[in-house]
């Protein structure tokens, strides 16, 4: 059992990683942005969820599950 409790899931994300890089003052992305939608398909791809698949609406109208693309090398 880890004695740092914000170490308790340590194996799910390397700690020390770097993704992407901000402006001079931290206030914007300015190399490799992250949108809610990457997040979103990041979170369903670990759990082994297909973040392209499509559900359908009671209209049948089909809907994505996540837009945005798994920032899958956090995990390697």
């Amino acid at each position: 059992m880890p004695s740092v409790p914000s170490e308790h899931q340590s194996r799910v994300i390397r700690g020390g990683q770097v993704h992407g890089a901000s402006d001079k003052i931290g206030a914007y992305p300015d190399r490799d942005p992250v949108s809610p939608a990457d997040l979103a398909a990041t979170v369903l791809w670990r759990f082994g969820i297909n973040p392209a698949q499509e559900i359908h609406d009671q209209t049948n109208r089909p809907i994505r599950l996540a837009d945005g693309q798994p920032l899958e090398h956090l995990f390697s």
